[in-house]
Formats: C-alpha cells, structure tokens, sequence
C-alpha cells in the first residue's frame, strides 16, 4: 500500500463498520477496492470464498478482477467474487430457483421479448410510444422491489392501474415460460431475502464482507438488495460519487449514499480528493462548475499536475462547422503532439449529433470508434442463433421458439402458430414440445405439421449434440443445421453481405470459448447479462460517444461538442427546472479530459428545413473565466492557430485527392 495517499489508505484499512468512500472524479477509486480486496485477504480479516465486489458493467468487474489476480499471488484469491449486481442476482436464482417456483436451466428475457409479451397484454390499439410507457412503468415498479400486488395497491391513476394489471398477468406469463427479466434478477433475490430472515441470515454467511462500486448509481431494489446482504452490521464498503450520478432516467437514485447514513448511524465517511488525471485548469472548471448544485458532502478536487493549456470555447457557425474544427484540430494535434488517435474524444448529448462529426473525420481519415451503434447482441442474425440456443437449453421458452422457428420459416405461418399455441396452452405444455406431438400435428395442415415436425427433430438432435460438444462447437453446428446460414444467403444480394453476418455468427461462437461445462443455457443466460460496454476495445481510433457512455473513462485530449442551452442542458430539464444532472453531465465531460479539453457551441442549427438560432449553454457561463480561452479574446494566438490548422487541413484534402 505503499502507493497510497493518506486517504485512500485509511478507506483500505478501515474495518471498524459501515464505510462510504466518496470518491471524486480521478481520484483512484478502483485502486482503493482492489487493494481493499487484498487487505481483507493477505490480513486474513475475511476469507476470498466470502468476499463479494459488486460493480455495474461486466467489463468494469473484469477489469478489477485483473488487477486483484496481479495484486495478490498463488491461490489465496480463490473463491473471490467480483460480479454486477445482475450476475450476481442470476447466481442467487441459480441457487434458490425452487423458492420463486422457477425450474432449473430458466431463461432471461431481454427488452425485446418483454415487450413482445407486453404487447400482447396491453389493451388493443395502443400506439408504440404508449406500449413502452408501459414497459417502463412495469420496469419500474420492479426497479422498486414491488410485487404485482404491491403495485396495485399504490397505483393512483387509470395509467399506473393498467400498468399494474399488465404487470401481474405479465408475471404469470414468465412463470409459465419459465423465464425473469433483468428486473427480476434484482427484484425476486430481494423479495426472498426480505421474507425469509434464516434464508438472509444464510447469504450474510456467505457473504462476509461486501464492497460496491458506483454505489450512487443503485436504483432502489438494489440499494435494499445492498442492505440485506449486509445486514444490521454493515460489513461493507460502498464506494461513490453524487457528482457523478447521471442515471436517473434509469431509476438511479444519488439519494442513496445520504440513506447509507441513516440505515447505519455508525457509518464513516472518507473523501477522496485527490486526482491523478486532470491539469489544474480543467480540474478548477470542473470543481467551480459542480459547487452550484447542493450538496450535503461537499468534495473539493485538487491535484499536483501542472496548470495546463487554457480550457478552450469554440463558438462555432453551425454543427458542420463545429465538427469541421473539431476534426481539423485532432488532426493537427495528431502531426505536430504526435497524440495516438485513441487519445481523442469527442463526446455530445445524443447520438444524433454525431453524423456531421463522422463526416468531417472521413474526410480527413481519420479512424474513429462510434459507440451506442447497432450492438452486436442486437444483430438479427445473432439474435436468431440464441433463440435457438435458448429453446435447446429451455424447451418452455415460448418466446424463442416463436424467434426460432421463423429463423428460417418452414411453411409456419402466424395463423398456425396461434392454433398451436391454443392448443398447447389448453394440454398446459409450452409451445415447442407441443410442435413435436404428433397428436397435435394431425390437427394442422400437411405443410405446417411438416415444418413442425422437422424443426423438432433438428431442435431434439442439437440438444443431444449440446450433450458432448462444447457451447463453441455447437454454435457452428447449430448455424449449418438449423438452416440459419442458408437463411442467411438467401438473404444476401453479395457474397461481402453474407462474409460479414456470417463472421458475426463465428464472433459469437469465439464468445464461448474457454467455457466449461454448463451447457448452452447457463452460457446463454451470461450472454444476456452483457452490457453494450462489453464489446471489446475500438483499438487506435478517435472515439465518438455520449456522455453517459463516457463515464469511467479518459483521454488526453476530449472535445465536448452542441454546449448550447435546449442541448446541454437539455430543453426538457430547462423547461422542468432540473438543472443538477444535467450539470453533472457535463462536470463529466470535463473530468475525462487529463491536457487539453474544448467545449463548443453553434451559433445556430437547421431544423425540419428552418433555421434556428442557438444561444451558448449556461453551464459555460458557471466555469471560471480566468481558465479558459473564448473565441476573439487572443486574436493573434487565433489567427496563427487558424493558419497552422488550415495548412494541415489542405495538406490532408491534398493527399486525399494525391490518392
């Protein structure tokens, strides 16, 4: 621990109670947990087989796992968990599936599959912007530990009633299929440990000491799920930063690391403030910027690196300017610092923003890594093949079979499968062992039954094939057999088209390997606890992303485009008077910048055709003035700067059309 500052030591060997670490941007949280994990192991304070670190990405958990493995030898961290609070969730259904009348080998249900049986519950006629409002308000109440009767009994108006009705027969639905959502990974482990005080007091055994990550980001199922596995103890270490939380669109609730001290009186509090990452300059706009929203901790970021260059503010014509600046700047900074293009970022406040960006930078070549893009999980032929893998693996998943037996058709229209799925529900089996019946294959057409009875027997000699081979091996078994990659073909007007979806098959494949054993249900179920983040590195690339998705993250060089008020802030926080995460968004942006950071605005933006002036963001008017470099007040330092850019930008086109 010999590198620690005074305060992250402390937090590391504290274990007196309850400990909130709020640690601020930079400031080397994810050190603080590791080494914690090594302390209560070399310490021989907690066994690693009754450790558990929770954290909300699998790329995040992975991370710490890597660093745990260097930081401590041999097989003393044999045992250790570190886990998201979904996997996590999955594991404890895994074990107690009997207690919430769930059969082993269940399945998880994605947002698509839940909102295809919501769908089919909601009342008729329902547009798609009311069917997710329903979703969400299913989602949410799960995301509240609710039961659907709880639900019931809370629902005010005519909208929050009919979203309770669709939630309970919904329930019933998943209890048929054998299947939980998401939601349920969280919701069911805390409904039975707050039931059951033996069954809580058995987890709390097994887990002696917890330690959570981003613990402002805990919706409020997770932050009870939190306290069960704790108990009135508290062994635990929750690490946060309320300056941070910018999730509250997805239940996130900041509020909780304030509830931290009311739950455990004796809790202790340790700031970490020092940052390893940004100049002064940066970290004095940063800290100016957030000392405007309030708070009941207040942190005040400092650091030894040097002042820095001057944060710059671009005033810009339009967006096709802004990212014409944009791309030009990297580009010189890229020749004249000889910066790696992996060293840039170029953040905004929705994804929308980033077609003139992308245009700009492949005028110039660029490379850059679009984040938030179509994700590979989503990809319909990947979402083909796991429906196949989920009906081998779970012959009650209704859902993806309805997927499966479309993937190719087989002379199975929709009118069959309802005639299907009536009779299977009146035998009460699911719909897939149903189709292998040949009772009821004498009740549908030649053709239809035909098709049936051949998808059966596929699916029944894949299921014995998955018996022996690896989940890596089946995959591409599985792809051939089915009639997936014939499918596949057929589709495809060029031999390129159907090379790139089928290396998305072989991808998928090369995600099982190294697995033993489980069979392809347990590795489909951890397939679908994948976050969007865990897609692998862009590699050197200029990454373009949202500001949400660039939390956790830092760069040498980070422009934050679109600073205008209606944008960031955003209208509806503007027009609702929320400011406070809206400024934390951009407080964000700031801190992944370590040297040079640029905040830009448009003095106007062209909209269905009208062109409409944009007045700058509010937020740039709360930075320090004495640390930044507006546009027009250096206009000598600006027009040398525009000359060295604009050679660079005409060497550029010049090489392009030399090409």
């Amino acid at each position: 621990m010999s590198g620690l500052n005074p305060q992250q030591r402390a937090a590391v060997e504290y274990l007196g109670g309850p400990l909130l670490v709020l640690a601020g941007a930079g400031s080397g949280k994810t050190r603080v947990i590791t080494e914690k994990i090594a302390h209560l192991i070399a310490g021989r304070h907690v066994e690693a087989r009754h450790i558990a670190a929770i954290t909300f990405t699998n790329k995040a958990a992975r991370e710490m796992r890597e660093r745990v493995a260097k930081r401590i030898k041999g097989d003393a961290a044999e045992g250790l968990t570190v886990t998201t609070f979904h996997s996590l969730g999955l594991r404890f259904l895994q074990i107690e599936h009997a207690r919430v009348g769930l059969r082993r080998g269940f399945s998880i249900f994605d947002a698509d599959d839940q909102m295809a049986i919501i769908k089919d519950l909601a009342p008729p006629g329902l547009k798609n912007d009311a069917l997710y409002a329903l979703q969400s308000l299913v989602s949410a109440a799960k995301n509240n530990g609710l039961t659907p009767e709880q639900a019931a009994e809370l629902a005010r108006s005519p909208r929050e009633r009919e979203a309770a009705s669709v939630y309970a027969r919904y329930q019933a639905r998943l209890q048929a299929f054998n299947a939980v959502d998401f939601d349920d990974l969280i919701r069911l482990p805390l409904q039975l440990l707050e039931g059951d005080a033996g069954l809580a007091a058995g987890w709390r055994e097994r887990i002696r000491y917890l330690l959570v990550d981003e613990c402002q980001d805990t919706n409020g199922a997770q932050y009870r799920l939190l306290k069960q596995l704790a108990g009135p103890r508290g062994r635990m270490t929750c690490v946060g930063d309320d300056d941070q939380s910018i999730y509250a669109w997805r239940g996130a609730q900041p509020e909780n690391l304030d509830l931290l001290a009311e739950d455990y009186p004796d809790l202790k509090v340790i700031k970490l403030e020092q940052n390893y990452r940004c100049s002064g300059r940066i970290l004095r706009c940063a800290n100016t910027l957030i000392a405007k929203n309030p708070h009941k901790h207040l942190k005040q970021l400092w650091s030894q690196h040097g002042e820095g260059e001057p944060v710059r503010v671009w005033q810009c014509r339009n967006n096709e300017h802004e990212a014409e600046r944009v791309a030009a700047e990297i580009h010189y900074l890229k020749q004249a610092r000889d910066i790696p293009w992996g060293e840039f970022a170029i953040l905004f406040r929705g994804n929308h923003q980033s077609r003139p960006l992308e245009k700009a930078l492949q005028l110039l070549r660029i490379p850059y890594h679009l984040s938030g893009g179509t994700a590979f999980l989503d990809r319909a032929e990947v979402k083909d093949l796991l429906a196949w893998l989920r009906v081998i693996a779970n012959p009650d998943d209704d859902t993806a079979f309805l997927r499966a037996i479309a993937a190719p058709r087989r002379e199975v229209g929709a009118t069959t499968l309802e005639k299907l799925a009536a009779m299977a529900q009146t035998a009460g089996l699911p719909m897939s062992v149903a189709a292998g019946q040949v009772g009821f294959l004498k009740q549908l057409s030649a053709r239809a039954a035909a098709g049936l009875d051949e998808f059966s027997r596929i699916v029944a000699g894949l299921r014995e094939q998955a018996e022996t081979l690896t989940p890596a091996e089946l995959v591409p078994v599985l792809a051939e057999r089915s009639g997936l990659l014939a499918m596949i073909r057929s589709q495809c007007k060029d031999e390129a088209s159907f090379a790139r979806r089928k290396a998305n098959l072989e991808e998928l494949a090369s995600w099982f390997e190294g697995a033993r054993g489980g069979g392809p249900g347990e590795l489909a179920a951890q397939l679908a606890l994948l976050s969007n983040a865990d897609r692998g590195e862009p590699g050197n690339a200029v990454r373009l992303m949202s500001l949400h998705a660039a939390k956790g993250l830092e760069f040498r060089v980070v422009f934050v485009v679109g600073c205008e008020d209606g944008n960031l802030p955003h209208e509806a926080s503007l027009e609702e008077d929320r400011l406070e995460e809206e400024r934390r968004l951009m407080y964000v942006g700031i801190t992944r910048a370590r040297e040079r950071l640029y905040l830009s605005h448009s003095a106007e933006i062209k909209r269905w055709g009208e062109v409409q002036h944009l007045l700058p963001s509010r937020f740039l008017d709360e930075l320090p003035a004495g640390d930044l470099l507006r546009d027009g007040l250096d206009p000598k330092r600006e027009a040398e700067e525009k000359k060295q850019r604009g050679r660079a930008h005409l060497d550029a086109i010049a090489a392009l059309l030399g090409d």
